[in-house]
């Protein structure tokens, strides 16, 4: 080595012989980091210069001619597989639930026409954590108290303080919680194929029997007209919920200077009352008030009164010959209410198929009105 060296003209002296003279770098690798303020001291793997170190060199060498064998009764056997992770309950089942359908039969004591009454329910389970829910669909006037049954909970089995689990639950079985017996009668899909996956065969689907109360709705007994013009009853039962809703400027003339509002304006037809509500810009200064009118029944034209002067608080219908209708309000046309001129400048969607398939005859033209400042 020293005859290599000194073959290139270098002195003999510490720090001039070189193994390698072509070689240019000469550096440490880095042993020092900071991560987040903590100093960190991580183990090199190359050595000065980049040179690999030697205990990098045995691993990279090729070790097929050395045979080791380990004792499989002191380390075990190398062929077993790796354990997968352990995945909690509550991430593995997490949002599963089993949906069942079913129902319960409530006995009616006090009525001559009917026996008993057919519920029909959902019940949930959720194998998270074992839990249970009831809940009844709700329908649209029916009286009852419906919805929620029972909230989320384990539900007790026996007085042994067991409860139910998932495999308790198929078909065509009863499930008695808190005095009420569900007879459980189908299941969704997801359910199905997840008992079937655990060697659960379920049953076959069952129908619900049919209520009684229904037949009866369906073979109404003979019933006699109301001396009345207009069945409250009917037209509470097919216009519930339905609204028409018209979008107009209110010509404040009372104001000194003269002033458009929008507003809107909505029509019950359940009842045939009005409401009107005013539309506030952001930061528009006005009072947070924007019920214009309350809702109530608007008279058209009144009777002459009797007896001069006349004084009262509420207009009963005896004194109103004909109240406003739906024919009464039209886009694109001004209408009086309640000494009050508005200008009805266009409507939802619903407003226009409503005109179109009752009063074809009404032209609803949308007006461009200028939108208020």
């Amino acid at each position: 080595m020293s005859w290599n060296s000194r073959s290139h003209g270098l002195p003999f002296l510490p720090g001039f012989t070189f193994t390698d003279v072509t070689k240019s770098a000469f550096h440490r690798p880095q042993t020092l980091k900071y991560n987040n303020g903590y100093a960190l001291a991580p183990r090199p793997t190359v050595g000065i210069g980049q040179d690999p170190l030697l205990s990098e060199q045995l691993i990279q060498q090729d070790m097929s001619h050395f045979s080791i064998e380990m004792p499989d009764i002191t380390y075990g056997s190398s062929d077993e597989s790796i354990v997968p992770a352990f995945i909690p309950a509550h991430v593995a089942l997490d949002k599963k639930v089993l949906r069942y359908n079913a129902y319960f039969q409530e006995n009616i004591q006090f009525s001559p026409e009917e026996e008993r009454c057919v519920h029909p329910v959902d019940i949930y389970y959720y194998l998270e954590d074992d839990s249970m829910s009831i809940f009844e669909p709700i329908v649209q006037n029916s009286g009852l108290l419906q919805g929620k049954r029972l909230k989320r909970q384990r539900l007790p089995k026996n007085e042994r303080g067991e409860h139910y689990h998932w495999k308790d639950l198929n078909i065509g079985m009863d499930l008695e919680v808190y005095g009420v017996k569900y007879h459980i009668t189908q299941c969704d899909p997801f359910t199905k194929e997840f008992m079937e996956s655990e060697g659960i065969v379920p049953n076959e689907p069952e129908p619900i029997p049919v209520d009684p109360d229904s037949k009866r709705d369906k073979n109404p007994q003979p019933s006699f007209t109301t001396a009345h013009r207009l069945d409250s009853l009917h037209q509470f039962l097919t216009m519930d919920c339905m609204v028409l809703r018209f979008f107009a400027l209110w010509e404040d003339t009372d104001n000194l200077f003269g002033e458009t509002r929008p507003v809107t304006i909505q029509y019950y037809l359940v009842d045939d009352t009005v409401e009107i509500n005013e539309v506030y810009g952001r930061n528009c200064g006005r009072l947070p008030f924007p019920v214009l009118m309350r809702r109530l029944k608007l008279p058209k034209t009144r009777k002459p009164p009797e007896i001069f002067p006349s004084c009262v608080l509420e207009v009963s219908a005896a004194e109103v010959d004909e109240y406003y209708s739906p024919k009464d309000f039209q886009v694109g046309q001004r209408i009086e209410l309640l000494s009050r001129r508005f200008l009805l400048y266009d409507c939802d969607g619903f407003t226009k198929e409503y005109y179109q398939k009752n009063h074809p005859e009404l032209e609803m033209k949308p007006l461009e009105v200028p939108k208020p400042t």
